[in-house]
């Protein structure tokens, strides 16, 4: 079984693709940066590139100083346990995901050891009141232990309406894996194994796919043109977001067309997740589903799966 590549590997390989841009990259290396330090910065660098579409080889500009700025300031955090102010804390840490820096320095805040002190001196009191806490809610409004209310009962099934905000800054992370792995694999192309790609970049993100598949001839709302019905579709999503539907000869097809579908997704400038109207079981729900940056000019697939309380659906169509 082969390896996994690390970061330097990846590093190395993009620049040997690039090779225009060694001496370009290099010259923002600082006098006193070890090669450790240098090598997490630069890698930091080529991954946010395309954050900065403005950015242009030997040309100063806003965009490139915004960007060696914040790569100084994550080297900082990390290898000198410096902070900032919390929006800057968030956004190096979007921007350094999947970033892997061996044997980095663990350091431990003044606010950090307040906190554990704190911690330990509470620990009897809130061992007691958790035991409570777990039988007197649910006991008393007669739910059963362990589960709680989603939304308001009055609420109709579907996502909902902060959903979009709430999976955004994921899909953005997963944008930034996508982009650099298609870059080292030599870029999109019918050739790849697009399924690999997609999974392998969400577990890095520390999530899984979903994959749904159902025989062609079992989907009621299918496009008035297609004729065929032997075969499989299947429908990916990632957090019950929609990201593509694939058709094939059998599920491993299926599943591999929904991948190359779900990909292109991300081969535009940036991904949205917005909440958009399709077909269901020959009804029009709303659901979450990931979008590029270009204009639609046709409709989706109909859904195989409705993560958003699905058996109210199911009872209102019986």
């Amino acid at each position: 079984m082969a390896e996994e590549r690390t970061g330097k590997d990846i590093v190395s390989e993009y620049l040997d693709q690039n090779p225009q841009l060694v001496q370009w990259v290099e010259s923002f290396r600082g006098y006193c940066e070890t090669n450790k330090q240098w090598c997490a910065r630069r890698e930091f660098i080529l991954r946010n590139m395309e954050t900065f579409p403005t950015i242009e080889q030997g040309i100063p500009s806003n965009c490139l100083d915004r960007l060696l700025s914040l790569s100084m300031v994550w080297a900082n955090h990390v290898f000198l346990g410096c902070r900032y102010p919390q929006d800057v804390m968030d956004k190096i840490k979007e921007m350094g995901e999947g970033i892997v820096v061996h044997d980095a320095p663990v350091r431990t805040t003044r606010d950090e050891i307040i906190a554990k002190g704190k911690r330990s001196a509470t620990t009897g009191s809130d061992a007691d009141s958790c035991v409570k806490r777990a039988k007197g809610p649910n006991e008393a409004d007669g739910r059963p232990a362990g589960r709680t209310a989603a939304r308001p009962a009055s609420q109709k099934s579907g996502p909902p309406p902060q959903a979009p905000a709430e999976h955004q800054p994921f899909f953005n992370r997963l944008y930034k894996a996508v982009a650099w792995k298609l870059v080292s694999a030599g870029g999109f192309g019918p050739n790849l194994d697009h399924f690999e790609i997609l999974r392998s970049c969400v577990e890095s993100c520390k999530q899984s796919l979903s994959c749904v598949f159902v025989p062609l001839k079992d989907i009621p709302d299918l496009p008035a043109g297609r004729t065929q019905k032997e075969g499989h579709v299947c429908e990916l999503r990632c957090q019950t977001v929609y990201m593509g539907t694939g058709y094939g000869r059998d599920e491993s097809a299926a599943r591999a067309m929904a991948s190359k579908e779900a990909l292109k997704a991300f081969l535009g400038r940036k991904v949205t997740v917005k909440i958009c109207r399709r077909r269901y079981r020959g009804k029009d729900v709303e659901d979450v589903i990931l979008l590029d940056d270009q204009p639609r000019s046709q409709g989706f697939p109909p859904a195989l799966s409705y993560p958003f309380q699905a058996e109210q659906l199911e009872d209102g169509s019986s």
